[in-house]
This record gives C-alpha cells, sequence and structure tokens, in this order.
C-alpha cells in the first residue's frame, strides 16, 4: 500500500491512493485464493494424511504423526501468508488466505477422524454431524492471532461417535496452538437460543459450512431464515446499532481518540461488520456488492466500503504480527512503525506517523458516513418503529420552507432541495439546532452526493455565513451539530482551514483527541461553563463568562484556536493571520474580528505564564498585562483557556492549575485597574503581616513580631493568610524543640495536591535532596516554593500528586515520604538505588515519542532572578538529577514550577547565584546550560542546546 497524498482540505484518499480494491471479496463467499497450493498443497497433506492412518502405528503414534504434519503445514503455511502480506500490505487478502489455511487444516483433521479414527460403515441419521465456522472466520476473515470459532452441528441427539470426532478434532487443534472458540448444538438448540440472544443469532447469520454433512447445515439455514429472519428485520438493526453505541461508550465514545481501537474503537471493523451483518439480515445477501444490485448502496459506496475494510484489516494485521498477540490498539509506539511499513515519509508541516494517523480517522469517518446511507436505505423500505411518547408529534407532518419532519427527524421535502439552493446544506444544521431535531439519515445521502455544490460562491453567501455562525455562537451547545457537519464533509468544505486539520493528529501522550475533534470537545466545554455546569470545578471562568462583552468573538476563536496545527509554523501566529481572513467572510465586525485574531494569537498565553512563571513576580504581571491591555480580553482570555485545557482530555484539569489561574487572573485584574499600583509592594506586604497576627490570637505580640522579623519580602507575597498561618506554627514548634528538621504535610482536595512544607537547616543542595526523596517514594513535585528565613533555616513548600496526577493522600505513603525526606538530609537514602527499583512511570509507550531536551535561559523575564526553563521526556528522578545538577554549579534555586504534558515535561527556576544576585556571567549561564543538558543525558550537551 502505497503512502496516501492527501492535499489540504481534502476529506478522503482517491483510489489509487490505496490501490486496488476488490469488490468481490466483500462478503462470506468462498473465494479462490491465488497460488493457493505455495501455502497449502491440499493434495500432498491428504496423501500424507492418509499413508500415516494407514500405517502400523497404533492410535497414540498416529496421532502425533499427524499433528507433526499438521503444524508444519501450518507453520509453512502462515509463514508463506505473512511474506505475501509484508510484501503486498494487503490486509484483505491475508486475512482470507489465513482463513483458507485454516479450512484446510481442519477438514483434513476432520476427515481422517471419521473416515478412520471413528469409523463407521453406515452412519445413521442421528449419527450425523456437520461443522460450520462461525464470527470471523465464517466470514473467511482471520486475522494472524484470532480465535478459531467453530459450530458442531448435531441431530436432536447426539451419538457417542459424534462426541469423539468433535473430541478428537478440539484437542488436535489445542494442539496446534490455537485458540478455539466452540459450541456443540443441535439445529432446534440453536434456533432456539438465537431467539433469546442477538449474538447468537448474528454468529448463526455469518456462519459458513466448513465440513461434514451439508444437508444438516442446509437444515439450520431454512430454519433460522424461516424462524428468525423473516418478518420485521427492524428488531435485530435496532439492536445492532445499540450494541455498537453501548461499545463505543465503554472506549471513548469518539473516533478521533490518538490510541484507536482498530477493532471495537468507534469507526472501526466491527462498525464495517454491524453494516455487514445489517446487510445480510435485511437484504439477505452474502457478498456488500450484492447490495448495489439491491439499491441500497451506489458503486461509489461499495468502493468506499472496500477501501475502508482494507486499511483497516491492512493495520489490524500489522498489529498482530508486530505484537505476536491479538493486539487491536494502534498504541503511540506501534503508529510509527506502521506507517513506516506503508510507506508513509515526512512531508513539511507533517511527520509520517501523522500522516497516517489522519489517513486512519479519515477511514473511520468514512464507516460512519456509511452507517447513516444503511440506516436510510432501511427505513425508506420499512416502517420505522416509532416511541409512543412523541406519537402525538409524530401525527402532524411538519413542514417549513425546504424541510419537513418524518419520523421526529428533519429532512428535505424533495431531492432537488440542495441544487434548488445550495445555503439549503447550511440551514438545513441550522433548523436541526433550532428544533433539537436530528437529521434524517436520507437528508445526510443527500449532502454527500451534492458536496460539490459547497464552492466558493457558497463559501461566500452572507446568509450561508450568518447562519453558520449562528450555529457556532447561538444559545444552544454547537458542537453536536457541527460534529454532524464535519462527519458529513460540510464542515470542511464550507471553512477550508477547518478542513485541513480534521483527523489531524498531535503523537504526544497530551493530547487525547485529533485536532478537530479537540476544537469540538472545547466549544462544547466553552457552552458547558456559559450554562453553569462547570461551576464547581472552574468557578471564575464561570462567573467571568457573563461579563464579557464579545460573547461571539468568543465562540469564533474558540473555533479557529487551532486552526493552523500542521502548517509547520507557530499555529498560534498562523491562526491569526486566517482568522483576519476568515472573520469579515463570516460577517464579524473590525472590532469582532480584531478581538478574535488578538485570542488566537495569544489563546497560549494564560497558560503559559500561569503554569511556567512565578505569578507573585510583579515583572511576570507586568510582562503578562502589556499583552493583555484591557480587563474585557483579560476576562476573554481566561475562559478560553479553561476551556481549552479541560477540552484537552478529562483527566487535564485539577484544582491546581485551576489555582494558578486563578492567581494570575486576580493579580492581572488588580494590576489593570490600578489596585495593585495605588496598595504598592510594602503595604501588601504589611496587610499579610496583620492578616497573620489576627489569625495567631493565641500568639503573643513580641512572638508574633520576633516571627515576621524571620520572613523577606517576597516571602510574605508568596502565600496566603492560612498557609502563613500553618508555617508559622511549624517554625515555633521546631525552634522550642531544637529540632534541625520539621516535616508538615497537608492534603488539598480542592487542588488536587498534597502540601509538603521542610523547615530545615539551609545549605546547597538543600532542594536536591529533598525531590530525590520524593521521586524515591514516587511523588511528582508539581510547583516548589524556596525561603530562607533571616535566621539561616529554609523553608521550603511542595506541592506534589502521585503518579495518576491527583493528590498523594494515602497515610503509609505519606509516612514514607517523610522518612525518605529525613533520611536523605541525613545523606542515608540513596536516591539512584530507590529510583532504579521504582518502573517508569509511562512505560515503553514512550518510547516511539522523540523528545529533545531542551534549556532555554531568560533574564528578562525577572528583574531580580535568572529564570532557566528547561524541556525534557518526563521520567522518574528527572527533577532530582536537575536540581542536583544546578546546586553542583553553584546557583539557588528561588522557586520552580513543574508541569507535565502526558510524556513531556517543562520545568522552570528562578535562580540566583550564591550571593543571592541575578546570574549575569555569560560563561556561568552556559555552565548552568551544559550541566543541565548532561541530567538530561543528552550525548552532546553543545550540541543539543
Amino acid at each position: 500500500m502505497a503512502a496516501i497524498e492527501l492535499a489540504p482540505g481534502t476529506d478522503e484518499p482517491s483510489e489509487a491512493d490505496i490501490g486496488p480494491v476488490d469488490l468481490d471479496g466483500l462478503g462470506v463467499v468462498r473465494k479462490r485464493v491465488p497460488n493457493s497450493k505455495a501455502i497449502c498443497d491440499v493434495a500432498a497433506l491428504t496423501v500424507a494424511i492418509e499413508a500415516i492412518a494407514r500405517g502400523d502405528g497404533d492410535a497414540v503414534e498416529r496421532r502425533a504423526e499427524v499433528l507433526a504434519c499438521l503444524k508444519e503445514a501450518l507453520a509453512d503455511g502462515s509463514a508463506e501468508v505473512r511474506r505475501r502480506f509484508e510484501a503486498s500490505n494487503d490486509g484483505a487478502a491475508c486475512v482470507r488466505q489465513n482463513a483458507w489455511l485454516m479450512d484446510q487444516l481442519i477438514g483434513a483433521a476432520a476427515k481422517l477422524a471419521a473416515d478412520h479414527e471413528f469409523p463407521a460403515t453406515n452412519p445413521t441419521t442421528s449419527e450425523r454431524i456437520a461443522i460450520a465456522a462461525v464470527g470471523g472466520y465464517g466470514r473467511s476473515e482471520m486475522a494472524p492471532q484470532s480465535d478459531v470459532d467453530l459450530l458442531f452441528l448435531r441431530p436432536y441427539k447426539q451419538t457417542p461417535r459424534g462426541e469423539q470426532i468433535v473430541e478428537y478434532l478440539l484437542y488436535m487443534l489445542w494442539d496446534l496452538g490455537l485458540k478455539v472458540g466452540h459450541a456443540t448444538r443441535s439445529c432446534d438448540d440453536c434456533i432456539r437460543q438465537a431467539k433469546a440472544d442477538v449474538t447468537i443469532r448474528t454468529s448463526l447469520l455469518e456462519s459458513r459450512f466448513l465440513w461434514g454433512d451439508a444437508d444438516l447445515y442446509d437444515e439450520l439455514r431454512q430454519m433460522f431464515y424461516k424462524d428468525i429472519a423473516s418478518g420485521s428485520p427492524l428488531g435485530f438493526v435496532e439492536a445492532k446499532l445499540q450494541e455498537s453505541d453501548d461499545r463505543h461508550r465503554r472506549l471513548g465514545d469518539s473516533r478521533y481518540v490518538v490510541e484507536p481501537n482498530v477493532k471495537d474503537g468507534k469507526g472501526g471493523l466491527r462498525d464495517l461488520h454491524t453494516l455487514f451483518w445489517i446487510g445480510k439480515y435485511v437484504y439477505r445477501v452474502d457478498e456488500v456488492i450484492r447490495l448495489v444490485d439491491r439499491g441500497v448502496l451506489t458503486l461509489g459506496e461499495a468502493r468506499r466500503f472496500a477501501k475502508a475494510q482494507k486499511l483497516l484489516w491492512t493495520i489490524r494485521c500489522h498489529l498482530h504480527y508486530l505484537a505476536g498477540r491479538p493486539e487491536e490498539r494502534l498504541t503511540f509506539e506501534m503508529q510509527p512503525v506502521i506507517a513506516e511499513r506503508l510507506g508513509y515519509t515526512d512531508h513539511a508541516g507533517a511527520v509520517a506517523v501523522e500522516r497516517f494517523m489522519k489517513h486512519y480517522y479519515l477511514t473511520a469517518k468514512t464507516v460512519g458516513d456509511l452507517t447513516r446511507i444503511f440506516c436510510a436505505a432501511i427505513e425508506a423500505q420499512h416502517k420505522r418503529r416509532r416511541p409512543w411518547v412523541r406519537l402525538a408529534r409524530l401525527m402532524v407532518e411538519e413542514r417549513f420552507g425546504d424541510f419537513k419532519i418524518e419520523s421526529d427527524r428533519i429532512t428535505v421535502l424533495d431531492d432537488e432541495a440542495f441544487a434548488r439552493d445550495p445555503v439549503n446544506i447550511i440551514r438545513l444544521f441550522h433548523e436541526a439546532l433550532t428544533r433539537s431535531a436530528m437529521v434524517h439519515p436520507h437528508a445526510l445521502r443527500l449532502i454527500t452526493q451534492n458536496l460539490h455544490r459547497i464552492d466558493a460562491d457558497l463559501r461566500k453567501d452572507p446568509a450561508a455565513n450568518a447562519l453558520f455562525v449562528e450555529i457556532l455562537a447561538g444559545r444552544k451547545n454547537p458542537a453536536p451539530t457541527l460534529r454532524r457537519m464535519s462527519e458529513a464533509r460540510v464542515l470542511g468544505k464550507f471553512v477550508p482551514d477547518f478542513g485541513r486539520v480534521v483527523a489531524q493528529m498531535q503523537f504526544d501522550m497530551y493530547h487525547l483527541y485529533t485536532v478537530d475533534e479537540h476544537t469540538l470537545v472545547c466549544l462544547s466545554v466553552l457552552h458547558a461553563i456559559e450554562a453553569g455546569e462547570l461551576k464547581e470545578i472552574a468557578p471564575i471562568a464561570t462567573e467571568v463568562v457573563h461579563k464579557v462583552l464579545s460573547r461571539r468573538a468568543l465562540y469564533v476563536a474558540m473555533f479557529l484556536h487551532d486552526i493552523a496545527k500542521g502548517r509547520g509554523g507557530d499555529h498560534s501566529i498562523l491562526g491569526e493571520r486566517v482568522a483576519r481572513r476568515l472573520c469579515p467572510r463570516l460577517g464579524m465586525t473590525d472590532e469582532e474580528t480584531d478581538t478574535v485574531a488578538w485570542l488566537v494569537r495569544w489563546h497560549l498565553l494564560m497558560s503559559n505564564t500561569a503554569f511556567k512563571r512565578d505569578v507573585n513576580d510583579p515583572k511576570t504581571v507586568e510582562d503578562f498585562i502589556q499583552i493583555v491591555q484591557s480587563p474585557e480580553r483579560l476576562r476573554l482570555l481566561l475562559v478560553l483557556t479553561v476551556a481549552d485545557i479541560r477540552g484537552v482530555g478529562p483527566h487535564v484539569w485539577n484544582g491546581w492549575k485551576a489555582q494558578l489561574l486563578r492567581d494570575l487572573y486576580y493579580r492581572a485584574e488588580e494590576a489593570l485597574s490600578g489596585d495593585s499600583a495605588r496598595r504598592g509592594t510594602a503595604t501588601r506586604i504589611e496587610a499579610a503581616k496583620r492578616r497573620l497576627a489576627d489569625a495567631l490570637p493565641d500568639w503573643s505580640e513580641s512572638e508574633v513580631e520576633a516571627h515576621t522579623a524571620l520572613g523577606y519580602p517576597a516571602y510574605w507575597l508568596a502565600f496566603d493568610t492560612e498557609t502563613h498561618a500553618r508555617q508559622a506554627r511549624l517554625v515555633r514548634e521546631a525552634n522550642r524543640d531544637n529540632a534541625h528538621l520539621a516535616v508538615d504535610t497537608r492534603i488539598d482536595a480542592a487542588r488536587a495536591v498534597t502540601e509538603v512544607t521542610v523547615y530545615a537547616t539551609d545549605h546547597p543542595g538543600l532542594f536536591s535532596r529533598i525531590s530525590g526523596a520524593m521521586a524515591a517514594t514516587g511523588a511528582n513535585v508539581v510547583d516548589a516554593r524556596i525561603f530562607t528565613l533571616s535566621n539561616g533555616m529554609a523553608l521550603d513548600t511542595f506541592l506534589i500528586q502521585d503518579e495518576d496526577r491527583v493528590a498523594f493522600d494515602r497515610p503509609d505513603r505519606i509516612a514514607k515520604l517523610v522518612s525518605a525526606i529525613e533520611r536523605a538530609l541525613s545523606g542515608t537514602l540513596r536516591v539512584d538505588k530507590a529510583l532504579e527499583a521504582r518502573k517508569p512511570t509511562l512505560g515503553g509507550r514512550t518510547r516511539a515519542l522523540k523528545i529533545p531536551p531542551r534549556v532555554l535561559i531568560d533574564n528578562k523575564a525577572s528583574v531580580t532572578h535568572t529564570v532557566v526553563e528547561v524541556n525534557g521526556r518526563d521520567e522518574p528522578g528527572v527533577l532530582w538529577r536537575m536540581t542536583r545538577a544546578l546546586a553542583g554549579v553553584g546557583v539557588q534555586i528561588h522557586s520552580a514550577s513543574i508541569s507535565t504534558y502526558g510524556e513531556r515535561f517543562v520545568d522552570v527556576f528562578y535562580l540566583k547565584d550564591v550571593f543571592g544576585l541575578k546570574v549575569d556571567s555569560k560563561s556561568k549561564l552556559e555552565d548552568i546550560r551544559q550541566a543541565l543538558m548532561k541530567a538530561l543525558g543528552a550525548a552532546d550537551a553543545k550540541k543539543a542546546a
């Protein structure tokens, strides 16, 4: 299979891209395997087994010889099938050849059992037996590591001979190393169980005769179609579609997850199988191509079915061969390997693996299109059951413009509606959203046939653009409607820039969805914030969103914030250009266009500042508000940032990130309103000390004064009053007991962190030793504040989480952590040994993700500190290695911000030299860079830097 060349905005690869498509192979009909003798010489195998059967050895010896013969045939045949597959990349042919090989082996073993091991000179009707293939094997499809599913069909009452044949064959197959799923039933048993269980009904539907009494198998088929498949098929159809919905929900309910399940995921092989089952059940055909004759599919749609199946089977076969087991998930580790095997190469703006995955997602989308087409055809020929609760509404057919409500769903009055007025394509979805109605599959199929009408004229049409913006920025959640538009290929055609990011994956473990799906999820989150549904986890955003004056601009900016990803440059800068070009077309004013463009350009500003910089440093806030400039932009940026982070995935947002954004928002709001300037730093410090005194009513005035004299100005601006009071008590108790070390822990459930405060004698490398102890016990540091008091003691506060990014809250683990800190400071803890004993957090999946280490030194971000940002692969102990390296070059860490994005970390350190000054020496800065690169394991620190 050649690599796929997808032009910008292209929704689907051409037929030439995927190679020749075999329409005749779509079904359960036996298909001739080319040069089958090279896979298995059936005549030679038969002669060899017959010779063994007539030999002089006893039954045990004969069986051993037959088993050896079959093992050799299986090994040689499987090797030939794999060789052909790796040469052709044709998964559809591979699974057919595997199934054909299995047919020959089972047939040979069954014939041996019946004719030689348990012969019957004149078998009675009660001794009849037939073997049928079921499941995927019944469709003549068998992945390299799939089970062999068999149905042993017997008369009403089984004889001992029949049981012996079944037992002999099963043991033979098990000894061959095959995984066998089997059932032994009579025809009546099959029919009775099929009526009660739709899974058994499906199994019988796709069964295929293998060996034995063909009349007995035909009897079952006749009973099945007479007693089971007669009458209305809608019950079976609805059951299978519900089964698919349930399966999708279990696996994330999106075809755009970054590690999709090729077999059972949304848009995977199982969905294609469901379509085949429906087609076979309703129309009684054994091949998909026959559905063209029945008018269910067009020839083009049948070809799309074949292309989708071919790619999905090819990927699945590669997964099975690479893993050596039935692996169905297209993991990060597998993706680049399979992309290379399929011939994908890097292009400007997109690496090979991302181009391969884009093709996969487009194929999954094709499966969704085919599902809707099937449903439309079935409803056209069979009366749909209607829920009684909506019966009153359905009794009257509602008509409006070129549309009507049919079967409780919106559709067109006639098939010429889109040709008559192409704006109807957009208007249909607008009406569906306005009336809270689903779009009828027939209308969606008509849209597919009229996609060519979404041209430059329609894209410029003011009415079409106004309808689109109303969908996007109306009062109802726009995400489901936009998702339907995208899956119908309307959205990518109407907004070609969005079409470029359809199925655009990001090859990392941070982003859960493709770019287009992430955008739609973000819009859904934005609507939820506005509706108050996220008040508990995002209270400030929920409050602020109702104060924004540019609501329409906010929704458009959310739609466009990642629209320029995958173009080989900074997507924020490139996206700003897209916004300035697109917004006027959408009918937005100059002011709205400027706001949207600014939000797209700076949509990462707030998260980068909050997560990577010290918001207590006045320079941080000053630099931030120089870009933001207005309270309205600040409000817009906060809401957009919260929705963006929350839209990455369900486990990315947490209370700690909410707190960081909240702190930055309030400080920026103060600065923009002039409050911080009026209050001044000295005034804020004095206010913090007064609040502390009020919080310690049992302390004497002299005790309060003595404690407040210990902290330097930065300390009083770093924490809230509650934290200051808690730390004051810790310091007093330690001083009273003459303790050289005191550790306090507190679980902060709201921020999903555990706060660890360490009061210890200050010395070089203290931070490194503490962080090493934390790494050794499995704690991840997410933030750190380091202060030296005027009495020479260090008061360091760490916020930590466990490996699952939640609070480190188990009492036993906290006790081990405190003990580890004590041992680390006393010099008895070997951090390197402890880390070797711990398994990597992310495991082998990250090996495929290339993350070059990087050290950035910024002497302008702070007036008083040198700011160092370090990027690299997240792994246990990496913070310890970096802090140890910094201690080794003689610099002090004032504070640290620790952020993790999937497999990648971004840590920021605020540094001073040993004299408490900013590091200005170029040679010293280079020493810092080299030491950090060495700690990150860079082979050539200078080259990597």
